[in-house]
This record gives C-alpha cells, structure tokens and sequence, in this order.
C-alpha cells in the first residue's frame, strides 16, 4: 500500500499523470536508450518501440497499477502483475536492471511535467514505482526458482530438426535438445523467448507459444511471417526465422513461461481463436490428447479461409483424437473446409452461432478487435470476466482496460 504521506499526493497528481503518460513513457524510452544502447542488443524488442507498442504498454501498466493503489488498495492487480513478470522471466531481466529504468522513467516525469514535479510529487511516484517494482522482482524471483535458474540461464541451445511450412505465411519449427539436461516441461498455453542475431549484429528476442505437448526431447513453435504494412518494413526475426533458418541449425530458446494456461478444474473448454491466434490453442489441445482428457471442448477458429488456418492437420487430428470435442471454423472468404469440422461459417466469428457449454473456462487469442468483439459477446450472454483468458501477441495493450 501507498503510505499515508504518498497517498493524497498520489491522489492529486494522478489526473495530470494518466492525462501525460503516454508522452512520459516515449520520451522515457527515448532517453533509457540514449543512455543505455545496449538494452536494445538481447533485452526490448526493437519493432515494438518503431510501432510505439511498448511504450502504450509500460504507459497503460502504470497508469493502471497507479489507479489501484488510490482506488482499491486493498486489491493488488495480480493480473496485470502476473503478465508482465512472466513477459520479464522469459527474457532474463534482472533486478538491478529496475534501478536503471527508475531513474530514466523519474527523469522522463520530471522532463514532461517540468516544475509541476516538486519534491513531494517526486517521492511519491518514486513510491509508486517501487511498489510495482519490488512486486515484479519478487514474482520473477518465484518464477526462476521454480526452474532452478537465474536470470542469465534462462537461455538454452536447440537444434532443429524439421521445419514445415503450414501455409503461405506460416512455418513451424520442431527443435531438439542438444545437450543432456533435462527439458523443463511447459505448461499447456505457454511461450518461449526466441534470441537470435540479426543481421546488423543485434539480438533481438521474440515470444513465440509452444505449439505442441512437450515430450521430454522436443519442443514446437510456429512463427507467421510479419508483413510491412503502410510503409513499415516486414518483422525482422520473422523473416529470419522463415528465410535463413535450415534445418540442423542451432536456435536459443528461453525456459517456457506464460500465465495463460489451461485450468485442471475439470470444467468444460471453449477455445476461441483467429489466424495465427490458434497457436496456443494447439499447444493446449496437444495436452489434452496426451492426457487422455474427456473435458468437453469447443474450438471456435476464425481465418481468410481454409488454406489460411495455422496448424490444420494436428488441430484437426487432435480434435478428432478426443473424446468429447467439437470444431467451429468462421472464414471471410469462402465458407468451405476439407476437414470434417462441426460447422463452417461465412463472415467474422459470431459465439452466439453454437451452442456453448455452461459452466465452461474461455481461453482467447488472436487481434486485440477480434478478442474484444469475443469477449463483449461472451459477457453479454452471461459468461463471467473472470471465466475468460486471452493471450495477446507483444506488448499487452488491452490489460488497463479490463475488468
């Protein structure tokens, strides 16, 4: 909790802050690494910070974990704290580095709010700061000891033995371990951090979700290629990864992490997802066959149309494979499958178009719109926000604004 000096400072300043957050958080970045170039070789991910993902994130993080200290105090976000420490344990970010991002976000307040900024407002955000700050070092400390790591040995070298090209823009990638250690075995629904260099000499990471049940020996991930859009170039790592990546060659991946994972509650599963959005859902499903499971379970898939779904054969195979599952496939262009799927739509996904099961858990993936649209229908016909998971690609633009 914000101190009783802190708090009604916190309270008067909030408005101002929230209203220039998103100025303080570029001009932040923009100052972290003019000072410190070297966080963006291995550690931010450098398309995010061209399209300003990163700093709407870190903006509305703030601002939202802000606004619960003066609000509900009583209630930490867990949430929004769980997904960021996740985010930071799968990059191995270390807690001195908080020190270094305090004193460039504090300078970046000062330099937005110039003389607004008096002692008294200084030392409150600086509490602010450090109440997030120490919640996250404390869960990414949970996280590494878990694995039994630490920061700097998160990373670990895979050969890959096939990739496959699943459509026209998606390849995925089967990976082997090289050395005899055993393989920390993910959790359905979670990603690992793929570091490589790029060709100016940079690392740079990405996530990627684990697209198969791990076997003890092997893990999978698919990777859609990122098209430049309005003049914007094509993703780095992703044209890497699908042109110069052969297989025999050595890739390093993180330990997995991830918060989204599949419940044990024995409750009933509805997946819904869009384009490369399935990849999660694949990797959940895949446990479930390894598992045997009898859940009952919904996949709802919305894409361009057949020959644009990720991961068709193992999706279907393993909806087929269980006992109790159901597929629904939503396509823009041409309302046909070749799979033996339960329904096929035509247009944009539409939930109320089934019949869903009661009492079931919703795990969502795919473009922000699309899963805002899923959600508000969910809601409206009764499903519970806390019922409903969802992944999101990057940077976490959607977490300020949920319930």
């Amino acid at each position: 909790m914000l101190s009783d000096k802190s708090r009604p400072v916190v309270v008067a300043t909030l408005p101002v802050v929230a209203d220039h957050i998103g100025e303080i958080a570029a001009r932040f970045y923009t100052h972290l690494f003019g000072e410190h170039p070297e966080l963006l070789d291995g550690v931010f991910n450098r398309g995010n910070q061209v399209h300003g993902h990163q700093q709407q994130a870190l903006a509305g993080s703030v601002a939202s974990f802000a606004t619960t200290l003066v609000e509900t105090p009583e209630r930490v976000p867990e949430q929004l704290l769980r997904r960021i420490a996740h985010k930071h344990a799968s990059l191995g970010i270390r807690p001195d580095q908080y020190g270094v991002v305090h004193d460039h976000l504090m300078w970046a307040i000062v330099d937005v709010l110039g003389d607004a900024v008096t002692p008294e407002v200084a030392a409150a955000w600086d509490e602010v700061y450090w109440l997030m700050a120490n919640a996250l070092i404390n869960q990414e400390r949970g996280l590494y000891s878990a694995r039994g790591v630490r920061p700097e040995t998160v990373w670990r070298d895979w050969q890959v033995i096939r990739k496959v090209r699943e459509t026209s823009d998606v390849v995925t990638f089967v990976v082997k371990r090289i050395d005899d250690r055993l393989v920390k075995t993910s959790l359905p629904g979670q990603y690992v951090t793929v570091r490589m260099r790029m060709p100016d000499g940079k690392l740079q990471p990405r996530q990627y979700s684990l697209t198969r049940a791990d076997d003890g020996e092997h893990r999978q991930f698919s990777v859609k290629r990122v098209r430049g859009e309005g003049g914007d170039p094509d993703g780095e790592m992703s044209t890497l990864l699908h042109d110069s990546v052969r297989v025999g060659d050595t890739l390093t991946l993180s330990l997995p992490y991830g918060d989204v994972v599949l419940d044990d509650a024995g409750r009933p599963v509805v997946f819904a997802s869009a384009g490369i959005g399935i990849a999660p859902m694949a990797g959940m499903l895949s446990h479930l066959v390894a598992a045997e499971s009898g859940l009952p379970v919904t996949l709802l898939h919305a894409d361009v149309d057949d020959a644009s779904l990720p991961l068709r054969r193992q999706v279907v195979g393993d909806v087929l494979a269980l006992k109790n599952a159901r597929m629904y496939l939503w396509f823009e262009k041409d309302a046909q499958s070749h799979e033996p799927v339960d329904g096929v739509f035509h247009g944009l996904m539409d939930p109320t178009a089934v019949d869903l099961p009661a009492d079931a858990l919703y795990y969502l993936c795919g473009p922000l719109p699309f899963m805002q649209a899923v959600r508000s229908s969910l809601i409206d016909r009764g499903v519970a926000p806390r019922d409903i998971q969802y992944e999101v690609f990057g940077p976490d633009l959607w977490q300020a604004d949920l319930d």
